[in-house]
């Protein structure tokens, strides 16, 4: 790659440039050089990238109609995971955050190992990897990993904290995974994969990240694997020393399907106006559940009403798609400014 033929992609209104090859869209070349523009399935599905082409020549790689209509597409729209560069180009960001900007790091390839699998509940697995090199990321972030020679690739967000970025970053990376049956790896957490598997990372990537450092509330929604990147944030808050009120909710459909539940008692022991909030929505009655019952929307909906929480908050929630379509009304309709919301989407995928 080093030898092919570069240009300069200036992006604006933000005036930063940098060079793509030919042959490399322009969102890998942001993540080569450590520029966080916005994204997120990096395949021209979601238009999280979705730009405008204001003078060049590029050419674009196939994608969605409905993340790129092509009445978008006569007005030089594009999306930036899709688009390649035979020219200079410039580029209008419609969508960017100039946090994200500040906080860029540079993707990395590192080669990895299996060390453990450990089973949270029926089908939520904890998988921890040994890295070859460090790796910096923010807390909420992900990576994706790949088992060599098998054409498998999925992403995960970290569970862990970022650790100290001065020193590089951490090397052991942990991620809490849901089971799917017929999903192409997490289906291979019981029993496909052995310890010392190798693996590859790549990463960081993701803008639904912990902006630390803010006054007002942290409030924090989940479900399922949706812990995994909120798990990191809530490490990473608690090893800062941050003293924002925080309520953690998470949605799950048993009793048997919570986990952590002795580390969030420790958090709740330790940490100044904490509360974790789980929701049950299939409560069994062999349960014995004495706290909040039904979708967690609802419950957010019903605390946060209730606790007129003080100052501006910043919200987080990841997990199924529903879940998240749920929740982002109820968090506009309790006065959270839309930009302080952030969300990731998590979507199983079986290929």
């Amino acid at each position: 790659m080093n030898d092919a033929v570069s240009h300069l992609v200036r992006f604006e209104p933000v005036g930063i440039e940098m060079d793509v090859h030919e042959g490399e869209t322009v969102l890998d070349a942001a993540f080569r050089q450590g520029i966080s523009v916005m994204h997120g399935c990096k395949e021209g599905q979601c238009a999280s990238c979705k730009s405008r082409l204001i003078e060049g020549d590029i050419e674009l790689l196939k994608y969605s109609t409905f993340a790129l209509p092509e009445s978008e597409r006569d007005t030089d729209h594009i999306l930036l995971c899709r688009t390649l560069a035979y020219s200079d180009i410039t580029v209008e960001l419609l969508n960017y955050d100039e946090d994200l900007l500040s906080r860029s790091i540079a993707v990395k390839e590192i080669p990895a190992t299996l060390t453990s699998v450990q089973s949270l509940t029926r089908d939520i697995r904890l998988l921890t990897l040994e890295l070859s090199a460090p790796i910096r990321f923010w807390a909420g972030q992900y990576v994706d990993i790949t088992i060599p020679g098998t054409g498998i690739t999925r992403s995960f967000s970290m569970a862990n904290a970022p650790g100290d970025h001065a020193a590089g970053g951490s090397t052991t990376l942990q991620f809490i995974i849901k089971i799917y049956p017929q999903g192409a790896f997490s289906a291979l957490l019981d029993g496909g994969l052995a310890d010392g598997q190798p693996l590859i990372v790549k990463g960081p990537y993701g803008t639904c990240f912990h902006r630390e450092g803010r006054p007002g509330p942290l409030v924090l929604i989940g479900g399922g694997s949706g812990m995994s990147p909120l798990w990191s944030i809530l490490q990473d808050h608690a090893a800062r020393g941050d003293h924002r009120p925080v309520r953690f909710f998470y949605g799950a459909r048993t009793r048997a399907d919570l986990f952590h539940l002795e580390e969030f008692a420790g958090f709740t022991s330790r940490l100044p106006n904490f509360r974790f909030i789980p929701a049950l929505s299939h409560a069994e009655p062999g349960d014995e559940w004495t706290g909040e019952t039904g979708f967690i929307h609802d419950v957010v909906a019903r605390t946060l009403r209730a606790e007129g929480l003080d100052g501006e908050i910043d919200a987080y929630s990841c997990g199924p798609p529903p879940m998240i379509d749920a929740v982002l009304p109820v968090l506009q309709m309790a006065g959270v400014e839309p930009e302080r919301i952030y969300f990731d989407k998590f979507t199983p995928a079986t290929r």
